[in-house]
């Protein structure tokens, strides 16, 4: 039971929505919820627990991908400043959280409107209205395309 496994099966038989590319070791993936326009992850394409379980090769190849996912994101949707973060105490199956933020997008939490993407309340970062409709999920993907065809 893993929902890593899950998602990238959904990519596997064209049913995952938010599925954006694949590249060598893994998945580029809109998120579920934008609350932080053009929030994305990197899914990897094997099921490990911990980034150093990953043979030496694979790992360097998987942590230049994300630095090339990172960058495109970060064009695509004009971040002011990258956060990433792979931490997997919810689905250990490693995966990076890719956020573009932008000045203010912590409103009134943190401190003085800043800080990590954390210190926003998880209830209003995934509420039902934080979910984009088909046309803004296509313009978001279309968007992250257009830069990740750079990296080819």
């Amino acid at each position: 039971m893993c929902l890593i496994c899950d998602r990238i099966q959904l990519i596997k038989k064209g049913a995952n929505p938010y599925f954006v590319k694949e590249l060598e070791t893994g998945y580029v993936v809109l998120g579920d919820h934008q609350h932080f326009s053009g929030y994305t992850l990197f899914l990897c394409k094997q099921h490990v627990t911990e980034l150093h379980l990953l043979e030496p090769i694979f790992r360097d190849k998987f942590l230049a991908e994300m630095a090339l996912v990172s960058a495109a994101v970060s064009r695509a949707f004009s971040a002011q400043k990258m956060n990433l973060e792979l931490l997997g105490n919810g689905d250990s199956h490693i995966h990076w959280h890719l956020f573009p933020r932008q000045a203010g997008d912590l409103g009134e939490y943190g401190m003085n409107g800043k800080g990590p993407v954390w210190w926003y309340p998880a209830e209003k970062m995934f509420a039902p209205e934080t979910q984009v409709d088909a046309a803004t999920l296509c313009k978001l993907k279309e968007q992250l395309l257009a830069e990740l065809k750079l990296v080819d």
